[in-house]
């Protein structure tokens, strides 16, 4: 069957899903380009190219674009990118992440600095939890991240990628266990806290922190080990009113990490700089 030219017959023949990528990767130029007049036009002229060549291929179009030649053919804006390009990336089950298309907004400097707080992420299974404790972190002004156990670190790809860079702007370090990261916090005299979700413990928000202090995070399924808990110098829990009893990893650091953040501005005397802080404690 002889193709139209915008569907190479090479392409044609690959099946629909080849076909479906390709046009999603135009559809994703056309995204890209958007700020730029020309890049938009061109792009937009080669995704109109590719549906022109659907029919004459046999190939169907995914639910909810049916009427994809229309919508391009008249005037887009902006937002209405998403509505062509989710029901592509859905049909071909394609997992999306924050950093596949969140728009870049980062401030030229941090708003404030660092408190003195680190956090200890104990064997987390999931490279993405991990990318996603550097970013919380960073976003929250954590000093420090002490990864342990087989928790991946920032030369794992699918870390780097969910960290969204911020593994270049928050310190970290690589220990063996859990039990020689709380060995470091004991020499830097910190506070340790560890994330539990039992009933028994008390709220962060009830707790009489402390400066310097450490959040610990344990195993997405196991949690911390028995003995690091009652090693800590405090059991908190984040309370749920659900009856899942349980948050994302990420989520719980980013609440206990938003509290701690509320906590140590309104206490802090006096903000050194970035390399040590002192803050007033509870009495």
């Amino acid at each position: 069957m002889q193709q139209p030219p915008g569907l190479a017959p090479k392409l044609a023949r690959q099946g629909e899903r080849a076909v479906w990528r390709h046009l999603l990767s135009r559809l994703e130029a056309l995204e890209r380009g958007w700020a730029d007049a020309t890049l938009r036009e061109n792009a937009l002229e080669e995704a109109r190219s590719v549906v022109s060549g659907f029919g004459a291929a046999g190939i169907a179009l995914p639910p909810g674009l049916r009427d994809l030649a229309r919508r391009l053919a008249g005037s887009l804006e902006t937002h209405e990118l998403a509505s062509l390009i989710v029901p592509l990336e859905r049909a071909l089950d394609r997992r999306v992440q924050d950093a596949d298309f969140l728009p870049v907004t980062d401030r030229c400097e941090p708003r404030a600095q660092t408190m003195p707080v680190r956090v200890v992420a104990d064997s987390l299974r999931s490279a993405f939890n991990v990318g996603g404790v550097f970013r919380t972190s960073e976003c929250f002004g954590v000093e420090e991240i002490l990864l342990t156990g087989y928790s991946a670190g920032p030369d794992d790809a699918r870390v780097a990628r969910a960290a969204m860079g911020t593994d270049r702007r928050v310190a970290w370090s690589r220990h063996r266990s859990a039990a020689e990261a709380m060995q470091v916090l004991r020499e830097r005299g910190c506070f340790a806290i560890a994330l539990e979700t039992a009933e028994e413990h008390p709220t962060l928000a009830a707790l009489e922190l402390r400066f310097p202090c450490a959040i610990l995070l344990g195993n997405e399924r196991f949690g911390l080990s028995p003995s690091i808990v009652a090693e800590a110098d405090a059991r908190v829990r984040i309370p749920t009113y659900g009856a899942k009893a349980s948050l994302n990893v990420v989520s719980a650091l980013a609440i206990a990490l938003h509290e701690l953040r509320r906590h140590f501005d309104a206490t802090s005397d006096r903000v050194g700089d970035a390399g040590g802080h002192r803050a007033s404690r509870q009495s």
